[in-house]
C-alpha cells in the first residue's frame, strides 16, 4: 500500500496542493476551541485523569483532521480516524461507568458490546450514508444515552442528548458534501467540522457537570 497516495474524498479538493481544501483545514481549530469552556476551573476542583485523556483525544482529533485536510495521504487519513474511533468508545465506557454507574465489569462488556455493534453495523447502512455509516452507531449511542439519563431525571442526560442532535444536523451535512457539489462547489463538509467540535465541546462539559455532582455529594457526605 503506498501510504502517500493522494486522497480526493471532499468537494472543496480540486488539486493534490497542501492549501487544496482551505475551509476544511482552517475549520479544524474549531476542535482546539471546544476544549477551552472544559478547560476552565470549575468550583476550584481539578480534572479527572479519565477528563484529561478526552480533552488529549479531541486535540488529537483537530490536528490529525487538519493533516488529513492538507496532506490528503493514507497516512494523514489513518491521523484522522484513529483518533476519533478512540474517543468513540473511550466516551461509551466513560459514560457506562460515570453516568450510569455500572461496574468496571459490565463497563467493560458493554464497551466490547458496543465496539462489536458498530462492526456489524457499518455494513448494514453503507448503502444509506455511505462512508458516514460508520458515525451512526456513535450517533445512536449518545441519542440512547442522553434519553435513558433523561428518564432517570438525571440533568446530565439534556446535555448528552444534545450533543446527540447536534451531531445528528452535522452527519447530515457530511453525507450532504458529494451530492451538492455541483451546486454548493465549497462543499459542506466545513460544517461537518464546526458541529463536530460543538458536539465534542457539549460531551466534554457533560463529564465535567456529572463529576461536579458527584463532587458536591460528597461534600454533603
Amino acid at each position: 500500500m503506498d501510504w502517500f497516495q493522494t486522497i480526493d474524498a471532499y468537494c472543496e479538493r480540486t488539486d493534490p496542493g497542501f492549501w487544496s481544501e482551505p475551509l476544511n483545514a482552517v475549520t479544524n481549530a474549531a476542535f482546539l476551541l471546544a476544549l477551552l469552556p472544559a478547560l476552565r476551573p470549575s468550583q476550584g476542583r481539578r480534572l479527572g485523569v479519565f477528563e484529561i485523556v478526552l480533552l488529549a483525544i479531541v486535540f488529537a482529533i483537530g490536528i490529525g483532521s487538519f493533516l488529513f485536510h492538507t496532506f490528503a495521504t493514507r497516512w494523514a487519513s489513518l491521523a484522522d480516524v484513529i483518533p476519533i474511533t478512540i474517543f468513540i468508545f473511550a466516551y461509551f465506557a466513560f459514560a457506562l461507568r460515570r453516568f450510569i454507574g455500572l461496574s468496571p465489569l459490565w463497563t467493560g462488556l458493554g464497551t466490547a458490546a458496543f465496539f462489536a455493534a458498530s462492526l456489524l453495523a457499518e455494513p448494514v447502512f453503507a448503502p444509506l450514508a455511505g462512508s458516514s455509516a460508520a458515525y451512526l452507531p456513535g450517533l445512536f449511542a449518545m441519542l440512547g444515552i442522553g434519553l435513558f439519563l433523561i428518564l432517570r431525571k438525571k440533568p446530565v442526560g439534556r446535555t448528552v442528548l444534545l450533543a446527540g442532535l447536534v451531531f445528528a444536523i452535522s452527519l447530515g451535512f457530511r453525507m450532504a458534501d458529494q451530492p451538492l457539489c455541483d451546486v454548493w462547489p465549497i462543499g459542506t463538509h466545513f460544517l461537518w467540522h464546526v458541529l463536530n467540535a460543538v458536539t465534542l465541546g457539549l460531551l466534554l462539559l457533560a463529564a465535567r457537570q456529572v463529576r461536579g455532582v458527584a463532587a458536591s455529594a460528597l461534600r454533603a457526605t
